[in-house]
């Protein structure tokens, strides 16, 4: 039982407290940018930001400790943190094309695709310890979805009130402009 115990909790070059505040973090402020994809009704939302900031999160901090596991102290073994930004990258890059799609000479899902690849560099940011870049970030993304967004709208004649906000309206942008990118 005690080898168990001892390999469910492994000596951690990062203490273990650290490592669960980050990914609470991670996940809060996931759920700040999702919260406002979810309030309109967007194909990716809160959960789906939660967890694409949460696993790029775990993601960077197994890259940190596996930097320094005694298993990958050997010259044949080389570990590259920086493949693991690429990796991740690369996978969110995969879900927010799936969010972007072209219907009717129109594009959507631009904004909800860029958020979800700023989640995961949120939780990168987390997972790699820089709090201040990712609060930034998080803070900024709220401020460009909410208060930009509604400023967008309301300069174009159009009310984000209801669910389907991006959606054509009569004499908004959507309307007038067969490729919109939002």
């Amino acid at each position: 039982m005690d080898q168990i115990i001892a390999d469910m909790f492994p000596p951690s070059h990062i203490p273990y407290q650290v490592i669960f505040a980050r990914m609470l973090a991670a996940l809060m402020m996931g759920a700040l940018i999702g919260f406002e994809r979810e309030a309109k009704s967007r194909p990716a939302g809160l959960k789906t930001h939660m967890l694409v900031s949460l696993a790029a999160c775990t993601f960077s901090i197994i890259s940190l400790e596996s930097v320094y596991m005694k298993a990958f102290f050997d010259q044949r073994v080389q570990i590259d943190p920086l493949r693991v930004v690429e990796a991740v990258t690369a996978g969110v890059a995969f879900l927010a094309a799936g969010t972007i799609v072209l219907s009717r000479g129109r594009v959507q899902g631009l904004t909800t695709g860029s958020s979800l690849w700023l989640a995961g560099a949120i939780g990168l940011s987390l997972g790699f310890g820089h709090w201040i870049i990712a609060i930034f970030a998080a803070g900024s993304a709220f401020f460009v979805l909410t208060v930009v967004g509604w400023f967008a709208a309301a300069s174009k004649g159009e009310a984000r009130t209801d669910a389907g906000s991006e959606a054509a309206k009569p004499g908004g942008e959507a309307a007038t402009s067969p490729n919109v990118a939002r």
